[in-house]
């Protein structure tokens, strides 16, 4: 009996510490800052509210020039993402492909 609880409180304190790793959320601490150029974006929908979006584009940034990226996110479709526009970003170093928009201010 006290070996299986043991056994569902060590599994249960090793979930606590790896959750977080493997469910992390926005831009980590060591990320870098650069600039999205959107080249290509999904048709704004004749929809109301968050909608998904797909956005490719390139980052220019400090250890990247122009990498290309592509994603799907959500948008407010009264500010559709539109191509040409430049956003500020914030981009992993070790993996340029993990970006998301820097947060305002």
């Amino acid at each position: 009996m006290w070996e299986m609880l043991t056994v569902v409180f060590l599994v249960a304190v090793a979930a606590g510490i790896v959750a977080p790793r493997l469910f992390r959320q926005g831009p980590r601490a060591d990320w870098l800052s650069g600039t999205l150029l959107i080249t290509g974006v999904s048709p704004r929908p004749d929809a109301t509210g968050e909608q998904i979006v797909t956005i490719s584009g390139v980052i220019d940034g400090p250890t990247v020039k122009e990498y290309a990226v592509y994603q799907r996110t959500t948008a407010d479709v009264e500010k559709w993402p539109t191509i040409g526009e430049l956003k500020p970003v914030m981009y992993s170093p070790r993996n340029p492909d993990k970006w998301a928009y820097a947060p305002p201010g």
